[in-house]
């Protein structure tokens, strides 16, 4: 199936909901529970999660939801995660992809670490604007939401910081605060050059978000997430 393709089946709205709704979640997701957070009954859940993984936007497995085993534990359950592969659509054609790889390959060779990283920094301040450094996890969860990391809050406690994150797509536990994100803008490119382009991220979102405020961003990387995670500046304190 072409890109254009599986993008266009994301048109219908109950199929996007339940495509968001999956993707948020960062784990597996039955169809008892997508159907209740998509407002829709279980057969009608179950026939659009299966078209989106048909259109390659999702990926289907299955497991006993119960977490039981042996005889009396039910059947297993399909489940459902977001697809690995990247979509995109351009027209007319364009290939910026490989515009990026061939200028970080450059980079890389030249040793051009340092200016790549001011560069990014000073592109994070300008897209800030002629504010203040961000105010706070929440307004972080914001900021970074809106420019397609998909951040959530990790290790909070049950606060009204917990519900302000929640209503941005986030979760959280009961460890220290931080933010994490489940996507990277800038993945493909990371793949090949990972320290560059990791380094240029964090840059990026030191500008962003500043580095004399109550944030601090900081490498932390973890498999299937960005390598930049967001904590209280506290939290370096020595």
């Amino acid at each position: 199936m072409k890109d254009i393709d599986s993008i266009a089946v994301l048109q219908d709205p109950v199929r996007r909901r339940l495509y968001e709704y999956v993707v948020a979640q960062g784990r597996e997701v039955g169809r008892n529970e997508a159907a209740e957070a998509a407002g829709v009954a279980r057969t009608l859940a179950a026939h659009h999660l299966d078209k989106l993984t048909e259109a390659g936007l999702l990926e289907c497995g299955s497991r006993r939801l119960t977490g039981r085993s042996g005889p009396g534990a039910g059947r297993p359950a399909k489940v459902y995660t977001r697809a690995r592969g990247e979509r995109s659509v351009s027209l007319p054609a364009r290939d910026y992809r490989t515009a990026a790889e061939l200028l970080a390959e450059a980079a890389e060779q030249a040793g051009l670490d340092a200016g790549l990283c001011a560069a990014a920094r000073r592109r994070g301040e300008g897209l800030r604007g002629p504010g203040g450094p961000c105010g706070g996890l929440e307004e972080a969860i914001e900021v970074l939401a809106a420019r397609g990391y998909e951040p959530y809050l990790a290790g909070a406690e049950a606060t009204g910081d917990v519900q302000a994150a929640e209503g941005a797509g986030a979760t959280a536990t009961t460890a220290a605060r931080v933010v994490r994100m489940r996507n990277c803008p800038f993945h493909a490119v990371a793949e090949r050059f990972p320290p560059l382009v990791c380094g240029m991220n964090l840059a990026l979102l030191e500008g962003l978000l500043g580095t004399d405020g109550p944030v601090r961003a900081r490498m932390d990387a973890r498999p299937g997430e960005c390598c930049v995670v967001v904590e209280d500046s506290k939290n370096n304190d020595d």
